[in-house]
């Protein structure tokens, strides 16, 4: 399947690792040109080194969450041209007790996970709708429709997520623009293999039989029973930017194993 996305200019925040960096390896397979982007210099030219065999990258450091350094990278990403695809993937995440979570660590859940999303849609979806082309995508989680007790500024942002990529949606009536979201559920990234494999040895387990446990303790209700891999998540977001995916818009994409029971 062509998916048409040769030569076109993607940005992915928060893709030095995980998700963001299968995000934007997908991208490269399939001809686009990627700005890659994470807060450190180091990060973004060891992901420029590893990603470049795949295509054309580039890599701009900035933490999109800070309002300063964001208008920085907004100016430096107008640099290389129009944006055809943005992907607000730049997110955190803490197991920590509700009662726990400080008015500050609230804020800063806002700043990061949603605010950071507003200020880029904010800087490229009007130009989008002015050339009537463009895609906007917003990687939300399951957590946002299913919330976890033991995240619930995560999950309450993520659900921020969903709401303002509909909301954005409704701006792009009638053009060819669109603006959706993703709602990975668990994924087998580089930090979870790490966290499960330190998990199964102090239970003397091996990480097979503890992973498999994993699911039919904590996720008893997915489907897949197992962890989505990055390239599943990813190819879904490459496929959504495309424009095999024209008549998608405002939608919430699960990419979850069927976590979500509800229809």
């Amino acid at each position: 399947m062509d998916l048409q996305l040769q030569g076109k200019l993607v940005v992915v925040t928060g893709s030095t690792s995980g998700i963001g960096k299968g995000i934007a390896k997908s991208f490269l397979q399939e001809g686009a040109k990627v700005i890659v982007n994470g807060r450190t210099q180091s990060r973004v030219d060891e992901t420029m080194d590893e990603l470049s065999e795949y295509g054309t990258v580039h890599g701009i450091a900035a933490d999109v969450a800070d309002p300063v350094q964001a208008k920085e990278f907004i100016a430096k990403v107008k640099e290389y041209g129009a944006v055809d695809v943005l992907v607000n993937n730049m997110g955190i995440f803490e197991v920590k007790a509700f009662e726990d979570v400080t008015d500050d660590e609230w804020m800063n859940y806002f700043n990061v996970n949603v605010l950071s999303a507003v200020r880029l849609s904010r800087a490229f979806l009007p130009e989008m709708l002015e050339r009537n082309t463009g895609r906007v995508i917003h990687i939300s989680s399951e957590a946002g429709v299913k919330p976890l007790p033991q995240m619930i500024p995560y999950s309450v942002t993520k659900t921020a997520l969903i709401s303002l990529s509909r909301g954005l949606a409704e701006l792009t009536k009638g053009t060819n623009v669109t603006v959706n979201s993703v709602l990975p559920g668990p994924t087998w990234t580089e930090g979870v293999e790490s966290y499960m494999a330190g998990a199964a040895e102090a239970e003397n387990k091996e990480l097979e039989s503890f992973t498999a446990d994993y699911f039919q303790n904590n996720e008893p209700t997915s489907l897949i029973q197992r962890f989505a891999t990055v390239g599943e998540v990813a190819d879904t977001v490459v496929f959504l930017a495309s424009k095999n995916a024209s008549a998608i818009n405002g939608a919430a994409q699960r990419v979850e194993g069927g976590i979500i029971r509800s229809l």
